[in-house]
């Protein structure tokens, strides 16, 4: 189960207050505040390879295919 489906459980444990509680304390993803998983790309989501010059906040796939577009150019 990946931590963005925690909320699948959700359904079965509906009639069973106690225990559904109990799932939500100890398996819904805890809040980031530092690390690699607190700025995803804003294009595609991934997590890993981010460009974080200049603010952009993509990775480094989506910033080979769209760099003519945001105004960069190759120097060889």
């Amino acid at each position: 189960m990946t931590a963005s489906s925690h909320k699948k459980m959700f359904k079965q444990l509906k009639n069973k207050p106690e225990k559904l509680k109990k799932y939500k304390k100890f398996n819904a993803p805890k809040k980031r505040t530092t690390g690699i998983n607190l700025r995803p790309c804003k294009l595609c989501g991934r997590i890993g390879g981010n460009i974080q010059a200049y603010g952009l906040n993509i990775c480094r796939q989506c910033f080979r295919e769209n760099a003519k577009k945001l105004g960069f150019k190759k120097y060889r």
